[in-house]
């Protein structure tokens, strides 16, 4: 009896120390995968002197190399996070690049290699990009049309951009895409001098006019959209455009003066955007209460990105100190001293791109690649080209592969 009390005992102790060790073993893995970046994230960075276009995978922490047809390209993620726009203003071109992820419900799936796309095309000065419904637009200066292309187009053959025209004059433009498929489009009728438009209306996707312009403003440039509002930053109050043709204008806040949002970025809570000038600082536009609200009044930053998630906000000032937000509740999650001071009038500033989990940001006087720890702070640095120039995210903040 004796011996069996003390090998129920053994065995009893060597159970508690597996479990022990298996939740150890849990921790551990818990503990690298929150300091990890996700399975299937992706950075994509363009070069400003050379046509070098690099792809970072930071999960395998792994670069490869592309070419783009032109240097200095400007990158931007499409609605499904799979593709990217790659646009070349000042030589009138638009290519795309696929990431090879597909995204299965709760899991990825690697569809193909990275490759560019087939879809691709010519048009004037391409220069105001978005992506809404599937579809992958730009507004193009030169000529006042848009180009529309489609996710699923990108790597069919012989896939092209439509051309809309809805006979504006050449102006630096913008579009928003509503959920029903119409565009609140920007028009120039040169009641103000220079290139900024003073009006928006809605067009369908032939050009053809469904409401009219409702108010006039001394000036627009900035818009987001997320497919019920359409927001436009004016020089006259915040612009709120409708599918119905509807438009309102927002009143700046009193101390504003001359101010006003050059760059509106879309968040995550429906009827919420980001005002953000460098004269003021970052603002929350709620467009259906009609406030704008600081969430940094601050008139030395630098960079003013949302997440890839579009729930933080992610300001870098120009002594190097960065700034994380919660969208949702305006306060500072972070701060982080993540670069060196930048002059104001420096002829290369770094570009930022935010997941979840890390900033990435670009130092185009050494060529590397800042990856920034949200949760730890530790900053780590990856040589990517000469002298990198733009930056996005490609991909999904998801560690799930089908064998999961």
């Amino acid at each position: 009896m004796k011996n069996n009390f003390y090998k129920a005992l053994f065995l009893f102790t060597l159970s508690l120390f597996a479990v022990s060790c298996s939740n150890d073993d849990d921790n551990h893995d818990d503990h690298d995968h929150d300091s990890a970046e996700h399975t299937y994230v992706r950075i994509l960075l363009s070069d400003e002197k050379t046509t070098e276009l690099t792809l970072f995978d930071p999960s395998e922490d792994k670069i490869s190399s592309f070419t783009a047809k032109f240097p200095k390209s400007s990158l931007y993620t499409t609605e499904s996070g799979r593709f990217a726009g790659i646009v070349h203003r000042d030589n009138n071109f638009v290519e795309t690049f696929d990431s090879g992820l597909e995204l299965h419900g709760d899991h990825i799936d690697v569809d193909d290699v990275p490759k560019f796309g087939i879809l691709a095309t010519s048009a004037l000065k391409p220069t105001h990009f978005k992506s809404k419904i599937g579809e992958i637009l730009t507004f193009n200066d030169g000529d006042g049309t848009l180009s529309v292309g489609k996710e699923t187009d990108v790597n069919k053959a012989g896939s092209t951009f439509k051309t809309i025209n809805a006979g504006l004059l050449a102006h630096h433009g913008a579009m928003a895409t509503f959920t029903n498929g119409t565009y609140a489009i920007t028009e120039k009728d040169n009641s103000v001098t220079g290139t900024l438009p003073e009006k928006v209306k809605i067009i369908d996707n032939t050009g053809k006019t469904l409401f009219d312009a409702k108010i006039q403003t001394k000036g627009i440039h900035g818009n987001a959209s997320d497919g019920v509002y359409a927001v436009f930053g004016s020089s006259s109050g915040i612009l709120v455009v409708e599918s119905n043709g509807n438009q309102k204008l927002i009143d700046h806040p009193a101390d504003f003066g001359t101010a006003w949002f050059g760059s509106i970025l879309e968040t995550a809570s429906a009827g919420k955007f980001i005002g953000y000038t460098a004269a003021k600082g970052a603002y929350l536009i709620d467009v259906v209460a009609g406030t704008v609200k600081p969430i940094i009044a601050n008139t030395t930053i630098m960079l003013c990105k949302v997440s890839y998630d579009l729930k933080k906000l992610a300001v870098l000032l120009h002594s190097g100190d960065l700034k994380i937000f919660n969208i949702n509740s305006q306060q500072v999650e972070k701060e982080i001293k993540a670069t060196t001071a930048t002059a104001t009038d420096a002829t290369l500033k770094p570009q930022m791109a935010v997941t979840d989990k890390f900033a990435y940001i670009t130092s185009p006087t050494t060529g590397e690649l800042l990856q920034v720890n949200l949760s730890s702070s530790e900053i780590k640095k990856t040589k990517v080209s000469a002298t990198p120039y733009m930056i996005t995210v490609i991909g999904y903040e998801n560690s799930e592969s089908h064998s999961h």
